[in-house]
């Protein structure tokens, strides 16, 4: 029987486990909003935290490898603009050779530079993210109930975590209360009338997948500086698939992202806490506990697929009538 703390560590890991996972939620959610389908999310993490980290080791700078790590996404979400906005290219062949251009390019460089089979060196101190203790956290801490949820569960995470729960409102906002977002809905679902309102449908989308480098950037960055302690072959782990499946789960709206990686952290968080559990006679081995959120990836693309609506527009490129 799971108790009151053990429920409380497992909420907490979660919190953390969801983190990447809604950077590169909300990532999708603006580059698919405004039409470009992008299953490079994936790439542009990974080449995020391979750049961050090596960034942070060398010079000892947990911010600079966030900003390194932004600019090795928005590198990979540049390449995926000119593909899929410029050139018109096929938006899912160009997000699936970014995923493997990230993933050749990161082992390549990190045992280039570091000789470490493509990882680098770990980090201590300033150059990784330390947790931030919240306004009175130690004086609530003893209260019963509220005590543990606040200061442990709401209090103690990195900048990164506080900044990706802030990108959802800030995310609404943006999308539903500012011409910009207005603009941006419009171009997914209706491009030629943007077109003739006199708005660029090319800089829309330019500025969409930018806010997706940025995002998926955040999520890299947090991968390699936050959750970990550097970076790892592979670190990305499907993360960015996961991500795709709790968009379209979340019907790509923001405060729904929210609540799928959530979801997706918590069972994370589970098989992490639960190597196996026993139902009776029955006993869950480890491997189908740490599978749990790709199985929930697989049955929310078969179930929801048919429910949840894309923008009209969406994985189409717009040529412009004459």
């Amino acid at each position: 029987m799971m108790d009151f703390a053990t429920l409380i560590q497992i909420l907490d890991s979660s919190i953390r486990l969801a983190t990447p996972l809604l950077f590169a939620c909300l990532a999708g959610l603006f580059s698919e909003r405004a039409g470009v389908f992008d299953i490079g999310l994936e790439g542009k993490m990974l080449a995020a935290a391979f750049l961050s980290g090596s960034v942070a080791a060398v010079t000892g700078s947990v911010w600079l490898g966030v900003l390194a790590g932004i600019f090795a996404s928005l590198l990979m979400a540049g390449i995926h603009g000119l593909a899929a906005i410029t050139f018109r290219g096929n938006q899912l062949i160009s997000g699936v050779a970014i995923n493997f251009l990230a993933s050749g390019l990161t082992v390549l460089l990190g045992q280039n530079w570091f000789g470490l089979g493509g990882r680098t060196p770990a980090l201590t101190g300033d150059a990784r993210f330390g947790p931030i203790t919240l306004p009175f956290a130690d004086v609530i801490a003893p209260l019963p109930f509220i005590g543990p949820i606040y200061a442990e569960m709401i209090s103690g995470h990195s900048a990164l975590v506080y900044i990706a729960i802030a990108c959802v409102p800030a995310s609404a906002w943006l999308l539903y209360r500012t011409r910009f977002g207005l603009r941006l809905r419009a171009v997914g679902e209706n491009p030629a009338a943007v077109d003739t309102a006199g708005v660029s449908v090319t800089g829309i989308r330019y500025a969409a997948v930018a806010i997706c480098g940025v995002l998926c950037g955040l999520a890299g960055a947090y991968l390699a500086l936050g959750l970990a302690a550097g970076f790892g072959k592979e670190m990305t782990a499907g993360r960015g698939y996961i991500a795709l499946a709790a968009l379209i789960f979340a019907k790509w709206r923001p405060w729904y992202a929210l609540g799928a990686t959530l979801l997706f952290g918590f069972l994370e968080a589970v098989g992490n806490r639960f190597p196996s559990i026993e139902f009776g006679v029955i006993t869950l081995p480890a491997q189908f506990m740490q599978a749990l959120p790709y199985v929930l990836t697989v049955v929310i693309l078969a179930g929801f697929i048919g429910k949840a609506t894309p923008p009209r527009a969406g994985g189409e490129p717009y040529i412009k009538e004459r």
